[in-house]
């Protein structure tokens, strides 16, 4: 599919479907709209009172057209009112329009959409980014191809020409969401520590990042003991990948990216019962998966900012070797860890990647894990939790969230929480009182970093949805991606 820029007015475009976004203040068809109507014998304005369309965000309308123009048919999408237009909706707009066309057979598509903020670059962005993650199927575990209709080919996007670096930028975010959900969505024993760790050196090797993998006997010499604590049970090496951008020039910021990365998670001893969900666990390395996405795309971007991208990678499976309920590990910076639960495994791995960053003196951190039930319990399946001491380093992911479309909503750091956490025979424990399971976790987290300003986000909610949700579609979202790479490229500004 080729997304294009075209500088002819609506009047003038030749294709077989046009697709014109309306304000619900707008459906009243004036101006050009007016003359078009006209063109098509009126039958604008005849679907939309017969529909009773009043364009509201995102919903929409089709219609065929006859007579000579070469134009056949016309979907007419809402954007709300006009103080309430924000890029999402510019993104959710033409995802929406790109299902209907790909449902209509649409060849060539040209799209009138209106300015978000007199900002044609972020605008068009947006457009780009949400007409193809929209249009993205991942057939790659089926003997045939259910996606055997025709083929949504050009898009065109009028009154944009002069934009196409936005596209380009659009693009290559979209490969890094796109890696993202396959990660996500391949079953387990498609996705090892071993393939992330080789689709990590694909990302360097393609992209020019520095790539460092450390095995086993590197971890142990690291005295990772809470990592590779949690993998000890499985036939599968653990690996801890380390992925770094730097810039050309002197970068203008150092920043540090962790996802949590369990290829798969039975549990432990602590297994994963009837009615768990284990039989999902292939995306407990969503975060890691985001982490990779984020490296995809930043590698094509090249911002003036050096990022590492880490992750502790591995199983939680069940042996003869498996960690015991009751076992005490020391993490890499001499805390030791009771460990009351293994099913609570992603903070363990967490704890020694967050101590190996901090040692690499970043101006900030942030961490993302599907991490606990807690977080869904309390913000439901679309929004992630925030985590972090830090109201600047807060107040940046709000924003890189809200402009990527991305919903995150920070909650509280209860220090007195932590009491829930203490041991009487190690430093901490794992897990504390059900109430509050989120925030304990996080807490968890803290003891981890000791000099660099540091965010964790839960994203055990919004990294799969079991129903299409506009542009993320339905199964691996990618969450994440978006979010990470704006952040980047917003503290380079």
């Amino acid at each position: 599919m080729a997304i294009q820029l075209s500088d002819k007015p609506l009047l003038e475009w030749a294709g077989d479907t046009l697709a014109i976004a309306l304000f619900e203040e707008a459906v009243e068809l004036t101006g050009e709209l007016a003359t078009l109507d006209e063109k098509f014998a009126g039958i604008l304005k005849e679907v939309i009172a017969e529909e009773e369309f009043k364009g509201k965000a995102n919903s929409s309308i089709f219609t065929r057209v006859t007579g000579a123009s070469p134009i056949k048919k016309v979907i007419l999408v809402g954007l709300g009112k006009p103080d309430t237009l924000k890029l999402d909706t510019l993104r959710q707009a033409a995802a929406t329009v790109g299902k209907v066309a790909k449902k209509q057979k649409t060849k060539v598509l040209g799209c009138s959409f209106p300015l978000w903020n007199n900002d044609p670059s972020a605008s068009v962005q947006a457009l780009a980014e949400g007409v193809q993650l929209a249009l993205y199927k991942d057939n790659r575990f089926k003997s045939e191809s259910e996606d055997k209709g025709a083929q949504v080919e050009t898009i065109e996007f009028l009154g944009f020409a002069g934009q196409e670096p936005a596209i380009t930028k659009a693009n290559q975010i979209v490969s890094g969401v796109i890696l993202a959900r396959e990660l996500v969505a391949a079953p387990a024993n498609a996705v090892t520590p071993i393939t992330m760790a080789e689709t990590a050196q694909q990302i360097a090797q393609e992209h020019g990042l520095q790539i460092e993998i450390l095995e086993k006997a590197d971890c142990e010499k690291l005295g990772m003991g809470a990592f590779l604590g949690v993998a000890q049970a499985s036939d599968l090496p653990p690996k801890f990948i380390h992925l770094t951008y730097k810039p050309q020039g002197t970068a203008k910021r150092k920043l540090g990216i962790i996802g949590k990365g369990l290829t798969f998670d039975s549990g432990g001893l602590n297994i994963k019962g009837a009615g768990s969900g284990i039989e999902t666990m292939k995306i407990d390395m969503g975060g890691a998966a985001a982490t990779l996405g984020a490296a995809k795309a930043i590698g094509q971007l090249k911002p003036d900012v050096e990022v590492h991208f880490i992750s502790a990678v591995t199983e939680n499976m069940i042996s003869g070797h498996a960690m015991h309920p009751g076992d005490i590990l020391t993490a890499s910076n001499g805390k030791t860890i009771e460990v009351n639960n293994t099913d609570a495994e992603g903070r363990l791995t967490l704890a020694d990647a967050l101590v190996f960053a901090d040692k690499l003196e970043l101006d900030a951190v942030v961490d993302l894990a599907t991490l606990t039930g807690a977080c869904v319990v309390a913000l439901g399946d679309d929004i992630a939790g925030l985590f972090t001491p830090d109201d600047g380093l807060a107040a940046q992911l709000e924003q890189a969230a809200d402009s990527s479309g991305e919903k995150i909503w920070r909650l509280p750091m209860e220090d007195k929480y932590f009491e829930g956490l203490k041991s009487g025979i190690a430093d901490m424990k794992n897990t504390g009182p059900r109430a509050g399971g989120s925030i304990t976790a996080a807490l968890f987290l803290k003891q981890f970093v000791k000099d660099t300003a540091w965010a964790h986000l839960d994203i055990a909610g919004p990294v799969w949805a079991d129903k299409d949700s506009g542009y993320n579609g339905s199964g691996a979202t990618g969450f994440g991606v978006r979010t990470l790479v704006d952040w980047v490229l917003g503290t380079g500004d």
